[in-house]
């Protein structure tokens, strides 16, 4: 296996204390939002091997069988189809949703054909791959998910007695709920920008004085003065999940996180389609084209444990897999050897990987079918046990 050297990326929403204190250095001043781990080609890892650095995506290029094995790539072609990420927020993201397989090759492909080029900034599908995703809190996490039943959304805007805001509090007791979503996100989005900027500005006030579970809204406004995402955000339902519990974003389910440090996982690509909460493009008939419109529960995860102490999140997707191992001091180590490629990250104490040994943030790769067992690395400096997280695919 492979100890991976891996980026952080400086997004503006970054936390500046939360990656830096779980690696144990000091903080640089200046926003770490993701720490990157796989063979994305924006931010590929590294590693060592014959004395040479090379980036993963390099080695997998050298000997996809080799690396991914015969399963993987049979499925899912010469590359790693997964992007694991310590993800920390200290600002809310951009409100978003990301396309299904089938819409994001129909997309990619129509702007392919219109010669659109993938950097340009209105280009909204830079790859033919869906975009699942899952968040485990490390810690208290926030985030918004998945539309609320319209009623309660109504009352929520109505609470704020903004009299612009009062036809959307009509729209969403007048239709059935597929209806009622779909046009309140419609006239939010397409509003005149000006007379958005009041509404949100009166919105914004009057969620100050009101707190509780107007509280969130605030910080939106404070961050993204005058965007209409802050209004659709009430749309939708705010989630807190506390330290090993997660949240599975599906296709056209919105959603956006808010604040705090947690394990992100994602299918290998960079099909954005932003709702709001952004000064990025927003492509209003597209997006409207991918959302669903569906109210509900957005559904925490908590991990299935096996009789190999294995704890699972349960998604319906192959394109990624994470599970956690809480290692205690002493036990027998555990057999992570699989056929399929993985990464290993180490997120609380100390844990032994082979002959290497991972502290917090630290990960490796491991390719397809190397023996690798776990365990607690022995204790130092008042460190006992470890947690690691196993990121692979279902091949």
């Amino acid at each position: 296996m492979d100890r991976l050297s891996n980026t952080v990326r400086p997004y503006a929403w970054g936390s500046t204390t939360a990656i830096a204190d779980l690696l144990g250095v000091a903080p640089t001043g200046e926003p770490q939002a993701e720490m990157w781990m796989g063979a994305h080609p924006g931010a590929p890892s590294r590693l060592t091997r014959d004395d040479v650095e090379r980036p993963l995506s390099e080695v997998i290029d050298a000997d996809p069988a080799g690396e991914l094995g015969t399963a993987t790539v049979e499925k899912f072609g010469p590359r790693l189809p997964f992007l694991l990420k310590l993800l920390a927020a200290g600002a809310p993201l951009s409100l978003q949703v990301h396309p299904d397989l089938a819409q994001a090759q129909e997309g990619y492909a129509a702007e392919e054909r219109a010669g659109i080029p993938v950097d340009a900034p209105h280009r909204t599908y830079k790859d033919p791959q869906h975009k699942p995703e899952l968040i485990c809190a490390l810690t208290p996490f926030d985030g918004l998910c998945g539309f609320r039943e319209p009623a309660v959304s109504a009352d929520l805007l109505a609470a704020l007695d903004v009299d612009s805001l009062k036809p959307y509090v009509d729209l969403l007791h007048a239709h059935p709920e597929e209806a009622a979503l779909r046009e309140v996100l419609t006239a939010v989005l397409t509003a005149d920008p000006e007379e958005m900027a009041v509404t949100v500005a009166a919105a914004a006030a009057a969620a100050e004085r009101l707190g509780a579970e107007h509280a969130p809204y605030v910080g939106l406004a404070h961050h993204y003065p005058g965007d209409p995402g802050v209004i659709a955000a009430m749309l939708l339902n705010h989630v807190r999940l506390q330290p090993g519990e997660a949240m599975f974003l599906g296709a056209g389910v919105p959603h956006a996180y808010l604040n705090g440090l947690g394990v992100e996982i994602m299918a290998n690509s960079d099909n954005v389609l932003r709702c709001g909460l952004t000064p990025k493009h927003v492509d209003v008939p597209e997006l409207l084209r991918i959302v669903r419109f569906e109210a509900g529960d957005p559904g925490i995860l908590r991990p299935e444990e096996s009789p190999s102490g294995e704890e699972v999140y349960d998604t319906p997707v192959d394109e990624f897999r994470l599970s956690r191992y809480v290692l205690a001091p002493g036990a027998a180590p555990r057999d992570l050897t699989a056929h399929t490629p993985q990464i290993l990250l180490c997120t609380a104490g100390r844990a032994a990987a082979g002959d290497l040994t991972l502290g917090p943030g630290e990960s490796v790769f491991v390719p397809a079918g190397e023996d690798v067992h776990v365990s607690a690395a022995a204790p130092g400096a008042g460190v006992a046990g470890g947690t690691i997280f196993r990121a692979t695919v279902v091949a």
